[in-house]
């Protein structure tokens, strides 16, 4: 496999070697992305196709088997995949957040074992959020019988379960502390239904997992991650990926299906659409975007990178920066996930819903599907709605508060989608 080819060099991979080992897998991907749309059809066998190219352990560093890409690449490799079929960047948002949990303490044998576990393509989802129960108190329950641990409750919007071999399930256990237990899907007691019945991201997987006296390992029963500035820009920038990912194939549909049309109205500048300025003026407005979004995300993503590098030496105690200098580096990176989140979103709204202006009546066709592109972002806006991250970037620059302060935290934490992995 040339993944296996590329993992064996001993220099990090570039951008192109990268892209010239997953392009061909994201090409086949996209190449039924409308008809599984049409058909209902999830992509079972394309996460297949993901999991044997290497791109679900693409972050993972090669001494343990992955491919050693930096969070930049990443980012990038993430929005070509959305550009193909957004709902699987979005199933695979966790597991990019498991394989970060474990890398800023990758050299301990717990950490390792399961890069490796990753590296031979183990895939991890989500289970943390609920309809009932409270913010920040799950309902389900890890409980101890006997010396044996079990897992008793329900989850929801549990993004990428059907594609998943384990999930990561946010419980309460029997000192009502809050604990993120590691379970087999195809453990007994386990039940994943696919009832996920949002108008967008509909293959995301995100739908219930049931869980019945469901035995689990001892060692699988650990703290729930940190919730750092860090952390929560993690799992907001691989929503940001995807929404860029979504921009860049809404514009290119939209450009092929303006340049080969002919009809158009009365009141045109042009014959043909191709020609008319204000119809070039909307996909010139599209394409901007798609490239400004783009790097937008890796920017930010770039700034993750060297928070990433900062922990790894703090942790293995080889850094000259201090506690309070990578504190501010979690801190800014927190920041500037959600100002991006802010911008990317607005904007991908506003050129999905513009694309129609160019089409009349023949864009709104349902073999086109060129709604899935509004839908999908409306979806992935809607886990954290706008409305708080405007307020808390406002409160910030008034008043210095951090979202991410622990003496603030569940206020300011109660807009955060759950499923966020170790």
């Amino acid at each position: 496999m040339c993944a296996l080819s590329l993992s064996a060099r001993s220099n990090p991979p570039t951008d192109k070697e990268l892209l010239d080992v997953f392009r061909p897998v994201f090409k086949r991907i996209a190449e039924n992305a409308i008809q599984r749309e049409i058909d209902g059809r999830r992509p079972l066998e394309e996460v297949k196709w993901l999991r044997e190219s290497g791109f679900t352990a693409v972050r993972v560093p090669r001494e343990y088997g992955g491919l050693g890409a930096s969070l930049r690449q990443l980012h990038l490799l993430l929005i070509e995949l959305a550009a193909a079929d957004s709902n699987l960047s979005h199933a695979l948002r966790v597991q990019f957040r498991f394989i970060e949990g474990h890398l800023k303490q990758r050299d301990t044998p717990w950490s390792s074992g399961w890069l490796k576990k990753i590296a031979s393509g183990v895939v991890i989802a989500a289970g943390s959020a609920e309809r009932t129960g409270q913010h920040g108190k799950p309902s389900t329950r890890v409980t101890e019988s006997d010396g044996k641990f079990y897992v008793n409750g329900g989850k929801y919007y549990s993004t990428g379960s059907i594609y998943a071999d384990y999930l990561s399930v946010t419980a309460t256990n029997d000192q009502d502390e809050v604990v993120t237990v590691l379970v087999p899907v195809n453990a007994p007691g386990v039940e994943v239904i696919d009832d996920w019945v949002g108008f967008g991201q509909k293959s995301s997987g995100s739908g219930t997992a049931i869980f019945t006296n469901t035995l689990v390992d001892k060692e699988n029963i650990m703290p729930p991650a940190r919730g750092t500035g860090g952390h929560y820009a993690h799992v907001q920038l691989s929503h940001l990926a995807t929404t860029a990912g979504i921009v860049r194939r809404a514009t290119d549909e939209i450009s092929e299906f303006v340049a080969t049309r002919h009809r158009t109205y009365n009141q045109a500048s042009a014959q043909v659409p191709a020609d008319d300025p204000l119809v070039q003026s909307v996909i010139g407005r599209a394409d901007a975007a798609a490239y400004s979004l783009k790097a937008l995300v890796l920017q930010v993503a770039g700034q993750l990178d060297e928070l990433a590098d900062a922990r790894y030496a703090q942790h293995r105690g080889d850094t000259s920066l201090t506690q309070q200098e990578i504190d501010q580096l979690e801190r800014d990176a927190g920041l500037d996930t959600y100002r991006a989140q802010t911008v990317v979103f607005d904007v991908a709204l506003r050129v999905t819903n513009e694309i129609f202006e160019v089409g009349g009546a023949s864009a709104i066709d349902q073999r086109r599907h060129l709604d899935r592109h509004w839908r999908n972002v409306r979806t992935l806006a809607s886990h954290n709605p706008l409305i708080y991250r405007h307020r808390q970037l406002g409160e910030y620059r008034l008043k210095g508060t951090s979202p991410f302060d622990k003496k603030d935290k569940s206020k300011n934490l109660a807009s955060e989608d759950a499923g966020l992995g170790v």
